[in-house]
């Protein structure tokens, strides 16, 4: 038993939809399919989160008619007359629910709010597609996968509650694969013990593969995409890439952390506990081999693995009284940033000193550069790039940073980071 993965890009429009059916009608074992919300349909959401939490609800209630009318548009192209009426019953259901969030939407819980309404985009996408595989004879069932993921209420970035998810998934999951049927859930979201919508922060689409694929003990997962597997760096930002084959668990990891858009970490750490390999593999032409994300593959092969973080703040804390940089300065420090859960990129200190590179958010900067200032001089380096470079070579990291302002190296026997200008 395998599952599934559809990311929004997949499944963008309905011809782009109705071009996946023979990678799932060819199947010949039970699948979980797993499906994230429609291309940009993230986006309007947040958007209509945005202008429900400034008060401005009428505005929201008519960016949210104007994602029905776009929904139900795909639904029309996508099934004929006797599915699209079934779906667009299903779809307006959906969409009631989703004025009910922006009516109760609040400034003081925007975490909340935005969890009420953004989790809407899976349901509706996977409920289209699952009449989408009815109509081509593909029997399947759909599930409200809110009803078996449970959480945390730390909205935007839930904790999974392992112990009664995999309880609920194995009571509700897996007696229809059992019984050879394919189900179809949403990635991305879940809820609280109460009911309340949640998402799973940053990835959460492939988060929800791994997590029901670990706790199901499936065969592996496969996520689909309009590449033909891992690169070693961004095809967008770097020409000449190379494929990756084959990459280990640990490499992957390691990557996710320095910043790379691959598969984040928490979406490796269920699968490597329970050694799934996880497939990347192109929905344009399933025969090509993909990529491969595994245990036991060696590192000699690798090659240069590039990382590179624009918009970085280079961040430079002196102490007042040129006391040490030592523990008691660096406890202080790292509770500053944790408090304001601010991410630590890259970290050095000297004598009086503490280097951070940060991600320049404009919701997270002023915080913290007034938190630091109450106790420590505080200088600032905007518009930097952070470089990383795994399994470098000389030439790799001449090409990368010549023309380049050096403000900070660091480098280890595999790994190398440069902040630049």
């Amino acid at each position: 038993m395998r599952v599934y993965k559809f990311g929004g890009a997949s499944i963008a429009d309905a011809g782009r939809m109705a071009a996946i059916l023979p990678i799932i009608s060819e199947e010949h074992e039970p699948l979980l399919l797993v499906l994230s919300a429609l291309g940009k349909t993230t986006n309007a959401l947040e958007v209509i989160v945005n202008l429900a939490t400034k008060g401005q609800k009428e505005d929201a209630l008519a960016a949210a008619k104007v994602l029905e009318e776009q929904h139900l548009e795909y639904a029309r192209v996508l099934l004929n007359e006797a599915y699209y009426v079934e779906a667009s019953i299903a779809l307006r259901n959906h969409f009631a629910e989703l004025e009910q969030a922006v009516n109760d939407a609040h400034p003081a819980f925007y975490d909340y709010s935005y969890d009420q309404i953004v989790c809407m985009g899976e349901l509706l996408s996977s409920t289209m597609f699952s009449f989408f595989l009815l109509q081509n004879n593909v029997p399947n069932e759909w599930l409200d996968i809110r009803t078996v993921i449970r959480t945390d209420a730390t909205y935007r970035d839930a904790v999974v509650d392992w112990d009664n998810t995999a309880k609920k998934a194995g009571e509700t999951i897996m007696p229809k694969l059992h019984q050879g049927k394919i189900v179809v859930v949403q990635g991305f979201i879940g809820s609280t013990d109460d009911g309340k919508s949640v998402t799973l922060g940053r990835e959460g689409s492939d988060y929800t593969a791994a997590i029901l694929a670990a706790m199901l003990n499936m065969d592996s997962v496969t996520i689909w995409k309009d590449v033909n597997g891992l690169q070693n760096a961004d095809p967008k930002l770097f020409p000449n890439t190379v494929k990756i084959d084959a990459i280990s668990y640990n490499e992957v990891i390691e990557m996710a952390f320095y910043g790379a858009q691959i598969i984040h970490p928490k979406t490796i750490k269920p699968l490597q506990n329970s050694n799934i390999p996880l497939y990347v593999k192109c929905f344009f032409d399933k025969e090509l081999p993909g990529s491969v994300i595994k245990g036991g593959v060696d590192q000699a092969h690798y090659p240069p693995l590039i990382v590179l973080k624009d918009n970085q703040l280079l961040v430079q804390v002196t102490t007042r009284d040129f006391s040490f940089i030592t523990e008691d300065n660096l406890s202080t420090l790292y509770s500053i940033f944790h408090d304001l859960k601010t991410k630590i990129n890259l970290i050095q200190n000297a004598a009086i000193s503490f280097i951070a590179c940060i991600d320049n958010r404009e919701d997270k900067v002023k915080a913290l550069i007034h938190a630091l200032g109450k106790h420590y001089k505080v200088a600032i380096n905007d518009h930097v790039q952070l470089l990383t470079v795994r399994h470098y070579t000389p030439e790799v990291i001449f090409e990368l940073t010549k023309d380049k302002q050096i403000l900070l190296r660091q480098e280890t026997r595999k790994t190398i980071q440069v902040v630049m200008k």
